[in-house]
């Protein structure tokens, strides 16, 4: 539980590595970038019924 802990964030900190321990922080947003366009879930289509006879 120290510096030689890799599961720690001291011992990120130490290793000099990242993780989900020590996560980067989010990039703020740049002026005037464009906004990034998600595409719909196709929609999925019924299977057609069957006849009765």
């Amino acid at each position: 539980m120290g510096k030689g802990d890799r599961k720690t964030r001291r011992g990120k900190t130490y290793r000099g590595s990242y993780g989900n321990t020590r996560a980067h922080d989010a990039q703020p947003a740049v002026v005037g970038a464009k906004a990034t366009v998600t595409k719909p879930a196709a929609a999925k289509k019924a299977a057609p019924r069957k006849k009765s006879a």
